[in-house]
């Protein structure tokens, strides 16, 4: 062996040049644990200023909206349904750095299933795009299943939860057990999604009505913004029942009234107040 070679064999050793680090291995091992596929480049209308990734994750369609100059801190949001409508929010944390991400489970109505698929979603997310290990929720209608259900199991996780005329409450909608109109083809769907039927549902107890105590506790700043006329998801049976709880339990909650407002439109015209709250939130 020359001298040359072993000069240029001992510097390799020595400062890891071209050695595969172990860090990248384990990070591709991450990531092809998951079962991804049809990533491609999208074209969004509601986001045609930014890049759009788009792929199956597990079976369930996904997004990624990158900001155009991302945050140092790598914060995102977690957009739970119904994607691209009423986007004030997610636009103005897009000019603020933040990632906005997506994959649909609306269908499972924030079940075992759905909490679990979000668990893998999560660790995806923060293994292949290096974003924060704290994210903020947001969950309009519905949406809010979810965002409650997995941020009661992983309050380490979420920096705020911003939820929208959300549902807190699967007896209130989609079953209208109460005051509210319900949805009987959802309901029927939904006691599926549970394993449930008409009276054990009565005395399921991990609705978000339920579980924002352990919220509250973890003291992760809460918004919700309702209508005050919705029909649909009655503020009396969900947004009422967790503020309160939240507040008794020594939490963190912020409501906006929006007077004769029903179920739609959601967020706000001028999002000001709801981005704010969330920029607060993230120091």
């Amino acid at each position: 062996m020359n001298k040359a070679f072993t000069v240029a064999l001992l510097f390799l050793l020595f400062t890891g040049c071209g050695v595969p680090k172990n860090k990248s291995i384990s990070t591709e091992k991450a990531i092809a644990e998951y079962d991804v596929k049809n990533v491609r480049t999208s074209i969004d209308k509601k986001f045609k200023d930014y890049k759009v990734e788009e792929f199956l994750f597990e079976g369930h369609n996904a997004k990624v909206v990158f900001p155009n100059t991302k945050n140092s801190n790598n914060y995102w949001i977690w957009r739970a349904r119904f994607w691209g409508h009423e986007p004030q929010v997610d636009k103005a944390l897009l000019e603020k750095g933040f990632h906005v991400v997506y994959v649909d489970v609306g269908n499972l109505f924030g079940n075992d299933e759905a909490v679990s698929l979000w668990d893998s979603f999560y660790n995806y997310c923060v293994t292949k795009y290096n974003l924060n290990s704290k994210v903020v929720l947001e969950g309009m209608s519905r949406g809010g299943l979810i965002i409650y259900n997995w941020a009661s199991k992983n309050t380490d996780k979420v920096y705020a939860i911003y939820g929208d005329a959300p549902v807190c409450d699967i007896k209130s909608w989609p079953g209208g057990l109460f005051n509210g109109e319900g949805h009987t083809k959802s309901w029927e769907n939904c006691l599926k999604a549970y394993n449930l039927d008409a009276n054990s549902v009565k005395a399921y107890k991990d609705n978000p009505v339920d579980n924002c105590v352990r919220i509250a506790k973890a003291k992760i700043p809460v918004i919700h913004v309702y209508g005050d006329a919705d029909t649909v998801v009655p503020y009396e049976e969900n947004t009422a029942i967790v503020a309160e709880k939240i507040k008794k339990a020594g939490g963190i909650i912020k409501i906006i009234r929006k007077k004769g407002v029903g179920h739609h439109p959601h967020s706000l015209k001028d999002p000001t107040p709801i981005v704010e709250f969330i920029l607060e939130s993230v120091k």
